[in-house]
């Protein structure tokens, strides 16, 4: 009898550690260093790769939002926030390796840094052939101002610096709802979403190989989002936190007004069930903090929320692992 209870707790002691190893082998993978040179993408994975997960705030943390997404032969970017370029150069991604822009709306914060990338990457880069942009209603407008802005550069660079003119091109193509983008198995859907009040504006859903990210862009509570992110293996959603007690009357109620809470999130990420869930262009209002955003979302939902980071990387394939930045 005291053998039999000997070896139940031998066995006891073994499946506690056998536990122990694999929840260390998971928080390894959500806190490893991320891979610098993110020209190396698994042929089978979709990588993800947050550039600037700020807001407007011009904070050296949180560049402008930015999100690059490589599957496959294809590198793909969406949105161009502010510092996107210095970000690019921190992982070895060169303007000439990007196969397209997808922008989620013409905000400021979203657009901002596209002169830098669109300009310095060419000239850097030496890129020669256009990039194609995907964007709402009004992107074609904006990018003929901007090229009418920059003209004397562009003129400059070509005739002095003898950079290919073809390499100073962006084809604009104005998007409506559904599949924009397909090209080497790779699939871009757009969707959209309510970035009140009527703002032309969309998320993505990346698929590729079987998997896929959805991007939400800016957005309120969105049914239609929930509906094109159903099962998805990685969602990346916006947030914003602010007092209960916030009133219409302050002038900060419009930011809670055009985005999502973390109970509202909470709502999305239980109808959607990612596998992952991760929060970017975070907005704190009012000394709020992001432990208190986790907070308020695991006390609505099960499933498991990170809070993203720049230069936070994602590799999707069968299972979805989770890599930081860390400086030298």
């Amino acid at each position: 009898m005291q053998k039999e209870i000997h070896s139940l707790l031998d066995k006891k002691i073994m499946f506690r550690f056998s536990l122990s190893v694999i929840t260390l082998l998971f928080v390894l993978s959500l806190h490893g260093q991320a891979n610098k040179d993110s020209s190396r993408v698994i042929a089978s994975a979709i990588k993800v790769t947050l550039l600037g997960t700020g807001t407007p705030q011009p904070i050296i943390e949180r560049f402008g939002p930015s999100i690059l997404v490589q599957a496959g032969s294809e590198t793909l970017l969406f949105d161009a926030g502010r510092g996107c370029l210095q970000r690019l150069r921190q992982i070895n991604v060169t303007y000439d390796k990007i196969n397209a822009l997808f922008l989620t709306h013409l905000h400021s914060d979203h657009i901002v840094g596209l002169p830098d990338l669109w300009l310095t990457g060419w000239l850097i880069s030496e890129r020669a052939i256009p990039l194609n942009v995907f964007g709402p209603s009004g992107t074609d407008e904006m990018i003929k101002y901007l090229q009418k802005a920059f003209a004397f550069d562009i003129k400059i660079r070509v005739g002095d610096d003898k950079q290919s003119e073809e390499g100073s091109k962006l084809l604009v193509k104005e998007i409506q709802q559904g599949v924009v983008y397909e090209k080497n198995g790779v699939k871009v859907i757009a969707f959209k979403v309510d970035h009140h009040p009527d703002i032309p504006a969309f998320g993505y859903r990346i698929e590729y190989n079987g998997h896929s990210v959805v991007l939400s862009g800016d957005t309120r509570y969105s049914e239609n989002l929930i509906r094109f992110a159903k099962g998805t293996d990685l969602l990346v959603h916006e947030v914003v936190i602010a007092p209960d007690t916030l009133s219409k009357s302050d002038p900060k109620y419009a930011i809670l007004a055009h985005h999502t809470t973390p109970e509202q999130a909470a709502k999305v990420f239980n109808e959607v069930k990612p596998k992952l869930a991760a929060y970017s262009h975070i907005s704190k209002l009012y000394g709020h903090t992001e432990e208190e955003i986790l907070k308020r979302t695991k006390a609505n939902y099960p499933g498991t929320i990170i809070m993203g980071e720049d230069l936070m990387v994602f590799s999707i394939s069968d299972t979805v692992s989770v890599s930081t930045w860390k400086k030298k």
